[in-house]
């Protein structure tokens, strides 16, 4: 039987912490139990299980945080899961004017029984990339998937890609040329973790197994490395796919955004 909450222990203990190799122009700064991560896409402030503040305290430093990035005119998110403490923390983030994104759940499966060799629908090949240019090709499918601009996550996946490139696999799934799937894989060094991002599909290409097949072969990837555990922020529609797959649900998690005021016109 899996044990539920070793796994949940464990992704307290290791995955809570800002990757050991930020970007170039990310920086880290410690504000008593939180650490804030400045100059990404927007703000992020890494918290563990239980800030060991209450009342006033923890308001004064959900405040704290708002304020500095409302100075710096940035989006800043408070990453929350569902066993955080104390149980009035998300009303408190409200109070202070972040607002809950959707809810996604945290599940984690183990690499080796993962890995597998990708199986494809006819016509499409996945491959490794690292040029600049596939990163902006990727951010154009997303964007085109999601119907908004996510020009940044080109940026940001080059960042990464140039600040450690062993630290990050990014894979495409490819049908005459195109992108029809991208997917990334993430390494923690020190950990036994590493976690699964993307996987984002054309319409047109959804439910041939390109999801699930991006999955095994970053598995193979991480298994390769020694990695253990592999984790996800599965989303309502890759949920079931990954459960399927092996992985067991933890917790949940929901990201709390506070966004600046926009200027009033005139």
């Amino acid at each position: 039987m899996t044990d539920l909450d070793g796994l949940l222990a464990a992704y307290d203990e290791q995955m809570r912490r800002p990757p050991a190799n930020p970007p170039a122009g990310v920086r880290y700064e410690q504000d008593g139990p939180v650490v804030r991560i400045v100059g990404g896409h927007r703000g992020f402030v890494a918290t563990p299980r239980d800030t060991g503040l209450r009342g006033a305290e923890l308001d004064g430093l959900i405040a704290r945080q708002r304020d500095y990035f409302a100075a710096r005119g940035e989006a800043v998110e408070w990453k929350t899961r569902g066993h955080d403490e104390p149980a009035d923390l998300t009303d408190r983030l409200r109070a202070a004017g972040f607002v809950p994104e959707e809810r996604e759940t945290v599940v984690i499966g183990l690499a080796r029984e993962t890995a597998g060799h990708p199986d494809l629908p006819d016509g499409v090949t996945v491959r490794r990339v690292t040029a600049d240019a596939d990163m902006r090709r990727i951010a154009a499918m997303e964007s085109a998937v999601w119907g908004e601009d996510l020009g940044w996550l080109g940026d940001d996946l080059i960042g990464r890609a140039a600040a450690a490139p062993e630290d990050i696999a990014v894979l495409v799934a490819e049908a005459d040329g195109e992108v029809v799937c991208a997917a990334w894989l993430v390494f923690y060094p020190g950990t036994e973790f590493a976690s699964l991002w993307g996987g984002s599909t054309l319409p047109a290409w959804r439910g041939r197994g390109i999801y699930r097949a991006l999955v095994a072969a970053r598995a193979e990837l991480a298994a390769a490395r020694g990695v253990r555990y592999l984790q996800v922020d599965a989303s309502d529609d890759s949920a079931p796919i990954l459960r399927g797959l092996g992985f067991h649900a933890v917790t949940t998690t929901t990201p709390y955004v506070w966004t600046p005021p926009r200027p009033r016109a005139g």
